[in-house]
């Protein structure tokens, strides 16, 4: 199954696709701007930011190019289904053999190298053609993850193999994924921050695969930065120097993580390791369909109950209304009397009401031939008025 990008120059009807780049770690210069303005002559372009969005035709440059060349993050949304997620991450903040551990399908989840960076990428794509979706604003939350995986939080990348499992399923080409092994379930899974939440809303990752997922996962040990300053006070005056020559050269962010994540390391607790299971993408997959139909059994009853309740309520407050109306049924005619007067439709509809219910207590009280009687009077008296008598046979009255 094809499941990359349109090809350059095809046009499609009342389509619409997002494209945005963002720089993190370095600004973009005036000379790499003027570079990508030849892309694009219409695009946003900042030394942060990259946005341009489609109504027809395509974007005219290779996002893996640019990835690799000028930006940090990449997010792209089209409305026939597919959406696409990337974060280029230097090498000394992320191990490229670790991430193909984990993302090692082309066009779902996979990784690209370069001499200094390492490139995750994820890829969702629907079949159903309908994901209409705006994207200005969408990879604003999803950016905090990029800097959890560069201090050695491994949940994005696992994510992003149950991406690829969700969608080896629907793909009717892959038949082996099934037996594939479970790689390391890294520690979180059931306590996913906002922006791998919102990552995983993003991708679409089935929420009970990932709850199936999660059973594995040892919970989240809090995080805690105590005791840094000293940490790096005890470092060598080598290792301070290089840190701050990064932070002098533009790569502050770079330098934040790589000290953030050593220190982690060092002082992280015993049994926060990612965990090795033993389980296969099918047992996962088997896992997380009987979720679903215990969940969806359990939604159906609590709808059902709610709906009884309802029900029950509103019976016993009709009931009230009617014991209320059975003490004052000439009060209740004479209401009815007034409200036939004039030739309103909302009157009408309010009389026929309240002829309803005085049918009720009348069949309870077994005089249904007096209340006939009345009715018949009434329908006498007002024959030329199709409006109400339409209404009176609807109700079932005589």
């Amino acid at each position: 199954m094809d499941r990359r990008v349109p090809a350059l120059g095809q046009v499609r009807v009342s389509e619409y696709q997002y494209y945005e780049f963002r720089a993190l770690d370095r600004r973009l210069t005036a000379e790499q701007q003027q570079r990508l303005r030849s892309l694009s002559s219409r695009a946003e372009i900042s030394a942060t930011r990259f946005t341009n969005e489609y109504s027809f035709g395509d974007f005219h440059g290779d996002p893996g190019r640019l990835l690799e060349e000028y930006f940090d993050a990449y997010l792209y949304a089209a409305n026939w289904g597919t959406r696409e997620l990337a974060f280029r991450l230097p090498r000394a903040l992320l191990d490229a053999q670790t991430a193909r551990r984990y993302c090692d399908e082309e066009h779902r989840a996979w990784v690209t190298e370069t001499a200094e960076h390492v490139i995750v990428r994820f890829r969702w794509d629907d079949d159903e053609g309908d994901d209409w979706i705006e994207g200005d604003g969408l990879l604003d939350p999803l950016l905090a993850a990029r800097g959890e995986l560069a201090t050695g939080d491994l949940r994005l990348l696992y994510l992003g193999w149950l991406l690829k499992v969700q969608l080896g399923e629907l793909d009717e080409d892959d038949e082996d994924l099934a037996d594939e092994a479970e790689p390391s379930v890294p520690a979180g899974l059931r306590e996913l921050s906002d922006s791998l939440a919102s990552v995983a809303q993003f991708l679409k990752v089935d929420d009970d695969l990932i709850a199936v997922a999660a059973k594995a996962s040892a919970p989240l040990v809090p995080v805690s930065d105590d005791g840094i300053a000293d940490w790096v006070t005890a470092l060598s005056a080598s290792e301070k120097d290089k840190f701050l020559t990064m932070v002098a050269e533009g790569e502050g962010a770079q330098a934040e993580a790589l000290l953030v994540r050593r220190f982690r390391r060092e002082s992280r607790p015993a049994g926060t390791t990612p965990a090795s299971t033993g389980r296969t993408a099918g047992e996962l997959l088997a896992a997380a369909e009987a979720r679903r139909a215990a969940r969806e059994q359990a939604e159906a009853r609590a709808k059902e109950e709610a709906r009884a309740r309802r029900a029950a309520e509103q019976a016993a407050a009709y009931e009230r209304h009617l014991q209320n109306l059975t003490g004052r049924k000439e009060q209740t005619w004479q209401q009815v009397a007034e409200l036939t007067v004039f030739s309103r439709p909302k009157e009408y509809d309010q009389a026929t009401q309240l002829l309803h219910d005085l049918h009720v207590i009348a069949q309870r009280e077994d005089d249904i031939t007096a209340f006939t009687a009345r009715v018949r009077e009434l329908r006498t008296r007002y024959a030329k008025r199709p409006s109400l008598m339409d209404r009176l046979d609807k109700a079932g009255l005589p």
